[in-house]
């Protein structure tokens, strides 16, 4: 997927439909991995730092997010969901190029929220943004208002799924920093594989504690979020961005 600057920070578009959730599977049960002695809370926000300058051509982090989550790799990009997926840029007056991955930027004002009907999609305590797949009536508005083009519609019957990863037919997803590693202590699958694979562009940690390895890396250097100027404060932050 190759876009110009001006469309990869431009808005997705939408209709309306009905959703359903395969039988067997609760998004609550994603959402209360922790037990109720660990409640999550505002003391952490979790964030990823990713550095474009060791962001190489290959995809390992979207076929682990899509092996993690149950999604499968999409042969029609254009409708097929995505959790996560390789965007390359290219600066029009200098023709230079880079690609770096894309997901939900788990905003601390996700507009997505805002603009839900339902209360579906929501954000948690700690920062991690998600979609209530049994109240997701499917009318795409979250889509609309994400400025990243980072939720995905299901248009299909959905099969073999993770029971930490709901989905279902008509409904809205995104990513979740694999949420339910998270609340076990784990790394997002992403980052997991990122690291395995050598190149270790992905930091994630909290990026409330000033002791944490995101906290640290974002200190050594510059870093950016997407689109500043809509004062969204994102959790994902890109360093090497030109």
């Amino acid at each position: 997927m190759s876009l110009t600057r001006r469309e990869f920070l431009g808005v997705a578009a939408g209709v309306t439909a009905a959703g359903a959730l395969a039988p067997g599977l609760r998004l609550i049960d994603l959402v209360q991995a922790r037990s109720p002695e660990e409640a999550v809370t505002a003391i952490n926000r979790w964030g990823l730092l990713i550095d474009t300058g060791k962001c190489n051509d290959c995809d390992v982090c979207v076929t682990a997010c899509s092996s993690e989550n149950g999604w499968k790799l999409p042969e029609r990009p254009e409708t097929d969901p995505q959790w996560i997926r390789k965007v390359t840029l290219k600066d029009k007056q200098t023709g230079y190029v880079q690609t770096l991955p894309m997901l939900c930027q788990h905003c601390e004002k996700p507009p997505c929220v805002d603009v839900c009907p339902t209360g579906a999609s929501f954000k948690r305590a700690d920062g991690i943004v998600l979609v209530d797949k049994h109240i997701c009536i499917g009318c795409r508005y979250c889509m609309m208002a994400c400025p990243y083009k980072a939720r995905s519609f299901v248009h299909e019957d959905v099969t073999d799924q993770k029971h930490h990863a709901p989905r279902g037919k008509g409904t809205v997803e995104s990513c979740t920093l694999c949420v339910h590693r998270v609340d076990a202590g784990r790394i997002p699958a992403c980052v997991e594989a990122c690291n395995k694979d050598g190149n270790k562009a992905m930091v994630f940690g909290d990026l409330n504690d000033g002791a944490s390895d995101i906290r640290k890396a974002l200190a050594d250097g510059p870093s950016a979020q997407l689109r500043p100027d809509l004062e969204l404060n994102t959790g994902v932050r890109y360093r090497g961005l030109s």
